[in-house]
């Protein structure tokens, strides 16, 4: 009998895990996840190439405009890895197409120790000279934040996610772009 029970309690307490395509959407909690960050990432980034500042920057400029993807800060009321919104940020950048992306940060820095480093280790033939890295014309930043609601048993979240694009020598803001992300949830 004490047997029959544990096997009873262990099958209860079991839990089943189940490998989904990762461009599924699931939202199990009503807090930010995969799906939102991605398709918020892709329609910031359609927005902004659907306006004039690149096809006027181009026209004067006669090349694609470079951008770094700056700092995007977390004003929402939960925790939200904004390292993982900017990388579908780039995403979307590189699959546009129509601008050029640099490196910022630490990785911008690493890349500096590399070059530091193949200085003094690698051969004249192969090692990379200073002073070649690309510039970068415009800086993307930005915020999320939300609002949330409830009564009873419901709420609702809303998100909002506003980026800005700056010219870096200038500091003007070229473009602002939005976007909204509300759910309800029910307990």
């Amino acid at each position: 009998m004490l047997a029959l029970m544990a096997i009873i309690v262990a099958g209860s307490c079991s839990r089943t895990i189940k490998r989904v395509d990762p461009g599924t959407s699931t939202d199990l909690s009503g807090r930010w996840n995969d799906t939102d960050s991605r398709v918020t990432a892709e329609s910031m980034i359609e927005q902004m190439f659907g306006n004039a500042w690149s096809v006027a920057f181009e026209q004067q400029h006669r090349k694609k405009p470079v951008i770094v993807v700056g700092l995007i800060n977390n004003k929402s009321h939960e925790h939200i890895n904004t390292e993982t919104f900017i990388k579908d940020l780039e995403k979307a950048i590189i699959k546009n197409g129509s601008i050029r992306l640099v490196q910022a940060g630490e990785k911008r820095e690493e890349l500096r120790r590399e070059r530091a480093g193949q200085r003094e280790f690698a051969s004249p033939e192969t090692a990379k000279k200073w002073g070649r890295e690309l510039g970068a014309d415009f800086m993307l930043q930005g915020v999320v934040n939300s609002i949330t609601d409830s009564y009873k048993n419901d709420q609702t979240v809303m998100y909002q996610i506003d980026l800005e694009l700056s010219n870096i020598e200038t500091n003007e803001i070229v473009w602002m772009g939005d976007h909204k992300i509300k759910k309800m949830i029910r307990n």
